[in-house]
Formats: C-alpha cells, structure tokens, sequence
C-alpha cells in the first residue's frame, strides 16, 4: 500500500510509488465475477432499451438507471483496483475526477433502491393512484434528485481540497484512493457524518415501506395476495442490498483504524470489504429486480439470442395498477417464449 502522512498544516503528503506486483488468484477472481456480471448488465440494459414499453414504465426506469450506475461504478472500481494493486500511478488531477464520478455513483446505488422500494410502496398500498404518481416524467425528476444528493459529499470534500492543496498535486502521480482527497482529519469526520445520515434517512424509508407493505399483504384479498406478497419479497431484497451498501460507508474508518496497526491485515479487510460491500449488493441488482421479472427474462432471452425463432408473447406491463375488475394495457413483444 502507499505511504503516506501527514504534515504540520495537516495537508496530505504524496505517497511514494512503490514496484509493481504481479497479479495473483484473488485479483483474478475479482476479474472474472465482474466481467461476468457486466455482460448480464450490458445485455440488461439493452434489453431495456430495445422496448419502449419498458422504459415508459417507471419500474423499469429505476431499474435501467441502477443498472447503468453499478455497471460504470464495477467498471471503475476495477480500474483503480487493478492500479492500486499493481502500484500505476495516475496524475492527481486524474485521480480527483475519477473519485468525482465514483462518489456520486457510491451513493447513487443505495438511493435509487430506496426510490424502487417507495415506488412499491406506491404499487401496493396506493394502487389507485398509482398510474397519476408513477409516471415516467416523475421518475426522471426522481433521478436528476437522485444525481444531485449523490453530488453533495464529493462537492464538499473537493471543495476543501482545492483548497488546501498546491497547484504541484494536480500534476503529481500518486496511486489513486478517496483516502488521498482527506487533506485533514476533519473532513473524512464530515464526510463520515454525511455518509451516517444518508444512512439513517434511506433506513427509515425502507423499514416504512416494509411495514407498510406488510401490513397490506396481511389485509389484502386472495386475489392480490400474491402480488402484495412478492411486492414485500422485492422490498425485504431491496432492504438487504442496502444494508450491504451502507455499510461500505463505514468500511474507511474501520480500515484506516485497522492500517495504523498492521498493514498485511489492512489489505486483506479490504479486499474483504470489496467483495462483501461494494462488488455483492451492485451484482444482486440484476438477480432482484431483472431475472425474477418473467416479462423482462422474456425479453432478454430474445435479444440474447439476436430474435432467433421468434414467437409472440403478450405480458402486462402494469401489473401494480390490477384492480379486480378493471382491464390493464396489455403489450406485445416478439420474443423467444418456447421456454416460458
């Protein structure tokens, strides 16, 4: 790992580069999990694309916008792990821009399961009004806000840098970590703080919606009882994959803590950390919400196979707005439905 320390004004000494190291069993691992889960990603997204009764749903837009921040987030990660690792060093200007992106992609994720989850919420226990505030139009106002929460915690910790740091940072290389933005102790305590919040409020949401929701299921009738109960299925996920990405939020402290006692041991928490924290909850997206939706597994086995031996498939598009009785919009794909 990179040494660093830090000077009598508090301001972060570069770190000094060291040799590089050949990549070993665990690093590899890593590779292949996220090359794996990026394809199912790539093709997700595609998918999603491909049908507009898809990205007229606002389900789905919750879900592409998920997918598209964990797949760039597993993208870059990968980077800078493979870096760090190998000791490549980067220019510090480099290094700020892509902590930039990875910060506001870090708190994306939790964010928008959150947002999936109110949306169930909404499907479920307000299904009549369902239709007037789940509109795709609200979903994108819903995502710019998303995006500019996730905004707030690097606009502070850069802001801070910017200005305690000589112009000489932006050209040196050093290997490339959030850790190197901490210019004083104080700002990793503020940006910890921040990360507790967004922690708190994003809990509560999800435990009111669980509850919510439970008692729904509880009341509703045989009819909906299935869909209420998958609905809470989807949530209880939902609530698991951000218990995972909040806790990365607590990961630094614990491995600065643990670095100042022994190295070795650092090392290995964190790659710990990465799989557990930051690699699991990113890869259960496309479990939970893609691959236990027939209509979208249908969908995608259909341009997975490039349209080979098409057949048409009719599947409801808004099943969260069924009420006994009432019709809902049917859609048509042509998909490869032999195995449906």
């Amino acid at each position: 790992m990179p040494n660093t320390s830090q000077g009598s004004e508090g301001s972060l000494v570069l770190p000094t580069v060291q040799y590089q190291r050949p990549l070993n069993d665990k690093v590899v691992i890593v590779q292949v999990f996220i090359g794996i889960f990026l394809c199912i990603n790539s093709l997700m997204i595609v998918t999603f694309f491909k049908k507009e009764a898809f990205f007229t749903n606002t389900r789905y837009i919750f879900f592409a916008h998920s997918l598209i921040c964990d797949s760039m987030y597993l993208a870059l990660t990968d980077v800078l792990l493979l870096m760090s690792y190998s000791r490549v060093p980067m220019p510090g200007g480099l290094c700020v821009f892509l902590i930039v992106i990875l910060e506001t992609l870090t708190v994306a994720t939790p964010l928008t399961l959150t947002a999936m989850s109110l949306e169930r919420y909404i499907a479920i226990c307000m299904p009549l009004h369902h239709s007037e505030l789940s509109t795709p139009a609200r979903a994108m106002r819903c995502i710019l806000l998303i995006q500019a929460l996730s905004s707030v915690k690097w606009i502070i910790v850069i802001s801070i840098l910017f200005s305690a740091v000589p112009l000489s940072f932006y050209t040196s290389l050093l290997v490339c970590s959030f850790e190197q933005m901490i210019v004083f102790s104080w700002q990793g305590h503020l940006s910890s703080a921040l990360c507790q919040f967004y922690f708190l409020v994003m809990s509560v949401v999800i435990a009111f919606t669980y509850v919510k929701i439970m008692v729904a299921a509880r009341a509703a009738s045989s009819d909906r009882r299935k869909f209420t109960n998958k609905g809470l299925r989807t949530v209880i996920l939902h609530g698991f994959q951000l218990l995972l990405c909040l806790i990365q939020f607590w990961c630094p402290m614990i491995e600065s803590a643990i670095m100042k006692i022994n190295l070795n041991v650092f090392i290995e928490v964190r790659y710990i950390d990465y799989i557990i924290f930051i690699l699991a909850p990113r890869c259960l997206i496309p479990l939970v919400y893609g691959l236990r939706d027939k209509d979208f597994v249908v969908a995608m086995k259909y341009y997975a196979l490039f349209g080979y031996s098409k057949k048409v498939f009719i599947f409801n598009m808004d099943k969260s707005n069924d009420v006994k009785g009432k019709e809902t919009p049917m859609h048509t794909c042509k998909v490869n439905a032999g195995h449906v």
